[in-house]
């Protein structure tokens, strides 16, 4: 019988490697291969950094205001970018209308800080709730997603993502008392690190429960740009003409390989983003205005966008051919992560530490990027995790090198 989102909520205090779970999973990793000194170089696919090169306008742009440096920048973001911002949303989505730059888009110091400071915003905008509050998070999860749940003083409910829901969470799961109590939601579409996307039906029936219990959908949309087939939608598509209960955060980082930049930003609900401005300008986490007029510039351009989907594409054109229907591969729908089950060569950790030791192949464990759930599994467990982040050849050589350790036969 399936288990309620409620009963699947992994209690810290209920598990031994509760306290793991508090730690990033890169430190968790670095731990795991400190004893081992790899035999062959060193090729690293642990990190989702992007590694093509920047856009060609980044020096020129920042040269041209590099005098504003000397200004503190305002919290909302200058206008220009706003703008910016909001007219690339109305060309890439189907918006139900136009967003507005001065109410409903703020600059982010990167995705990631936003998406942490918004759960703390959205215990203030929904009030009190039926219960001790509750944040619902996918699991595997960004990590950030459950520091901001913590921070915020609620209790997360980690929602179990894998084939058999998708790898999104299954939303017919969640009972009433656990909505009755939800704070917020958290949603990757596409998602990290499986690279399901949401179809506009999914973003729909989560805008309507998000109506009913009157909680906020904080959707994580930052790989929206790495695809190789079908563009994936948003979930402003399916929030109304008010954007009420939703908001979406976008990120320079995946779309225009500029990681470095900490740029990004927030668009939806106008209501919450107000009371989400208030709170981030006096936490502090500015965006220097040079680097917005680059994103202003980074918004403008495609063709620097079609190069990088190009070079995913090929680079998952290595995987179709070197792994073939191994590990349960099958190419994403976004993103630009492998997620290959390794249950069957040793489980998640050995094959690690073999990649990593015998082939210079520093992979994630599945199990590091996600939370036991009450009935003691890991949603994560008997996976790794690739990011195809280097160039063609480093990557069809990390692929090829992976094949012949994991399918070595015992003894050899």
């Amino acid at each position: 019988m399936a288990m309620t989102a409620s009963s699947r909520a992994a209690q810290d205090a209920g598990h031994p490697s509760g306290g793991e779970a508090e730690r990033s999973p890169f430190a968790r990793l670095t731990e795991l291969l400190a004893p081992y000194q790899p035999k062959l170089p060193l090729i690293n696919l642990s990190v989702g950094e992007p590694q093509h090169a920047l856009p060609g306008f980044v020096g020129e742009v920042l040269a041209q205001h590099i005098g504003e440096f000397g200004r503190y920048p305002a919290a909302r973001g200058i206008a220009p970018f706003r703008q910016a911002a909001a007219g690339w949303l109305g060309r890439r989505f189907t918006l139900p209308r136009p967003i507005d730059p001065e109410s409903e888009i703020l600059v982010l110091n990167g995705s990631r800080e936003g998406l942490f400071l918004a759960a703390l915003a959205a215990v203030r905008h929904v009030g009190p709730r039926a219960g001790t509050p509750a944040i619902l998070l996918p699991n595997p999860f960004y990590p950030a997603y459950g520091a901001g749940a913590r921070a915020a003083g609620c209790e997360p409910v980690f929602l179990e993502t894998t084939a058999a829901s998708g790898f999104l969470p299954d939303l017919d799961a969640l009972d009433e008392a656990t909505l009755a109590r939800t704070v917020a939601i958290y949603l990757a579409s596409p998602a990290n690190p499986q690279g399901a996307v949401a179809s506009l039906a999914y973003f729909a029936r989560l805008k309507a429960l998000a109506e009913r219990h009157d909680f906020m959908v904080l959707a994580d949309e930052c790989y929206s740009e790495i695809y190789t087939r079908q563009a994936p939608g948003s979930m402003l598509e399916a929030a109304g003409p008010d954007f009420a209960h939703v908001v979406a955060f976008q990120s320079l980082s995946k779309r225009s390989n500029l990681p470095g930049l900490r740029l990004g930003f927030v668009a939806g609900d106008a209501k919450f983003l107000n009371l989400f401005h208030e709170l981030r300008n006096v936490a502090g986490p500015q965006v220097a205005m040079p680097l917005q007029h680059v994103g202003v510039a980074a918004y403008a351009d495609e063709t620097h966008v079609e190069e990088n989907r190009r070079l995913y594409r090929q680079k998952f054109e290595l995987a179709d051919q070197i792994l073939g229907a191994r590990y349960g591969y099958s190419r994403p729908a976004g993103g630009f992560c492998l997620w290959l089950d390794v249950s069957q060569h040793g489980g998640d950790e050995a094959a690690t530490v073999k990649l990593y030791r015998d082939g210079g192949v520093r992979v994630v464990p599945g199990s590091y990027l996600a939370r036991r759930q009450l009935d003691g599994s890991n949603p994560g467990a008997g996976y790794i995790r690739l990011a195809l982040v280097q160039d063609a050849a480093a990557t069809a050589e990390a692929l090829q090198r992976l094949v012949q350790l994991l399918d070595e036969k015992p003894g050899r």
